[in-house]
């Protein structure tokens, strides 16, 4: 945590821990204010933890969750409120700061204080507060310099490096930026493995700034609005950046508070979730010492990042218990807001074979609404044609929640977005269907096809040519089709390698002797566990389109 003074009653910092809230209190801190929305990153701990862990040393919590970008009059006034009611030192906290020390600008303006102070106080904590020269004082300045770049990326994970990378390897000489707040790049494919005992988590990581490729300016903020028609996006704390050519690779929003009572049981009670950082090795807990009772599994409705590792979670917990001899005591139960098992039809046979080897009953179109941690029950709404209005209880020992997914909040409000709130683009060039200098990839983007990191890198090499192409007026384009992989990891040791692409056509890898990707194989895994973390690092992040090179439709050069 990078605490930054205030003053004598206020210190601001971006994203805390729990553990971080005993020297918090240690430090006479008495209220925390969360400016952050819950559900922002893969990483991030929601405020009902903080809450709770808050209350047991002694701390108020105060939710005041601000949209990037959207900070409020009237919310600077609560924030004024919450720091006059509160009877000791606050600490307040976003993904950065920045909206944090917005809040406090503005009701710093509010109470009267010179504008020069108040910028002069945020620099010197170490805030970047130029961008918000303009509301304080009420003024446009038209003489204002703008940062510009040939090419900026919005995001810096998967899909954004590899864009980066595939776009410089092309052209050097083009200015690009990319734009993120993290400080830590996550591989979070790995994620399956962590909840299985096989990875450590800390494998999974690294520095975001080794990885920014080198030549690229990395502007480390938080993107708060789009605005094509000026061919500008503007940064938390109202600073614009020029662009020429946008690529938006945002990812989406894991949106924990969809499902009533989750946020407070999360890592407790049972109740655990492959798709955060912190929350997988708890899987692995839960998993070696459940012995016997009921472990339920749960998929919500699509899209979602990785459509098969709800189910890879499972197998690979009813592998460890059957080899431990404990699965006959265990009835493991998989619940799919989906009327099927997998979405595409020619690899249900394989995986069928798992379901009846670790019993695992089946409850199709069946989505998670409400958990109680602590009486270890959760109730599910029945969808599809004729489906009951009640809801059904289920009790467990172990639950594992694949969380509904959604759109970020700063894209689903912006024009970039369609009537569901991903990111517009033809479905083949990546480019965007009404802004003809906006590209985007990965998770963000509303392509019909699966949101694997696999498809990230085949995606990138295509809208890095389409988007060189554009750039310099020239023909050709190359088009994405809908490759998508999802190594289904059945058991310990063997993998059914699912490789497909639009409309659900097989589109193998590799020859069928060596893995036949309807077939569980060992060659599949050795394959995950191996070699794609490495291919994952140094290829694809590099801009190595190794079994990736983009296919053209039209060869002028």
């Amino acid at each position: 945590m990078d605490s930054r003074t205030i003053n004598e009653t206020l210190s601001i910092s971006g994203q805390i821990q729990v553990n971080d809230l005993t020297p918090l209190a240690q430090a006479g801190i008495t209220t925390i204010i969360v400016n952050r929305p819950d559900g922002e990153g893969s990483d991030q701990v929601n405020f009902e933890e903080i809450h709770m862990a808050a209350e047991a040393v002694g701390i108020q919590a105060k939710y005041l969750p601000v949209t990037p970008g959207k900070a409020t009059d009237a919310q600077a006034v609560q924030f004024g409120e919450i720091l006059k009611a509160s009877k000791g030192q606050v600490h307040a906290y976003c993904r950065t700061g920045m909206r944090s020390s917005t809040l406090w600008a503005l009701h710093r303006k509010s109470e009267g204080d010179d504008v020069v102070s108040i910028l002069s106080t945020l620099t010197h904590a170490g805030f970047d507060a130029s961008g918000l020269t303009d509301r304080l004082t009420n003024t446009t300045d038209a003489q204002q310099v703008i940062p510009s770049y040939d090419v900026v990326i919005v995001g810096a994970g998967a899909g954004g490096l590899a864009a980066a990378a595939s776009i410089q390897k092309r052209d050097a000489k083009l200015k690009i930026a990319v734009i993120d707040p993290a400080d830590t790049h996550y591989y979070q494919p790995g994620w399956t493995l962590v909840g299985a005992g096989i990875f450590k988590p800390e494998k999974t990581k690294r520095p975001m700034a080794t990885l920014i490729p080198k030549g690229v300016d990395w502007i480390q903020s938080a993107v708060a609005q789009f605005e094509p028609e000026k061919n500008q996006v503007l940064l938390e704390g109202c600073r614009p950046i020029k662009y020429q050519q946008l690529v938006v690779a945002a990812g989406l929003k894991l949106n924990w508070e969809g499902i009533e009572g989750l946020n407070e049981t999360l890592g407790k009670n049972g109740v655990t979730s492959n798709y955060r950082y912190d929350l997988a090795p708890y899987t692995w807990e839960l998993v070696k010492n459940l012995k016997k009772g009921k472990a339920v599994f749960t998929q919500p409705p699509m899209p979602i990042k990785c459509a098969g590792a709800p189910q890879k979670v499972m197998y690979l917990s009813a592998d460890t218990w059957l080899k431990n001899g404990q699965l006959k005591d265990i009835d493991v139960e998989f619940y799919n807001t989906g009327p099927g098992l997998f979405g595409v039809k020619d690899y249900v046979p394989a995986l069928q074979e798992y379901i009846k080897k670790y019993a695992i009953e089946l409850k199709f179109q069946h989505q998670l609404m409400k958990v109680d941690g602590p009486n270890k029950k959760a109730w599910f709404k029945q969808v599809g044609e004729g489906a009951s209005d009640q809801l059904l209880e289920v009790t467990f020992d172990m639950l594992h929640v694949c969380p509904p997914q959604v759109a970020p909040d700063f894209i689903r409000v912006s024009p970039l977005a369609d009537d569901n709130g991903w990111v517009d683009v033809d479905q083949h060039t990546l480019r965007h269907k009404r802004f003809e200098n906006v590209w985007s990839l990965g998770d963000v983007m509303n392509a019909p096809n699966a949101k694997t990191a696999a498809a990230v890198r085949m995606q990138a090499p295509v809208l890095a040519y389409n988007l060189i192409r554009t750039l310099n007026n020239k023909p050709g384009q190359s088009a994405y089709n809908g490759y998508g992989s999802c190594p289904l990891t059945v058991e310990r040791g063997k993998i059914v390698l699912a490789e497909f692409g639009y409309g659900g056509k097989l589109l193998p890898s590799f020859p069928g002797w060596l893995i036949n990707g309807l077939k569980p194989t060992r060659a599949a895994w050795i394959l995950k566990e191996r070699f794609l973390p490495e291919i994952y690092w140094s290829v694809m992040l590099k801009g190595h389109e190794w079994m990736a090179k983009p296919t053209i439709s039209d060869k002028q050069q």
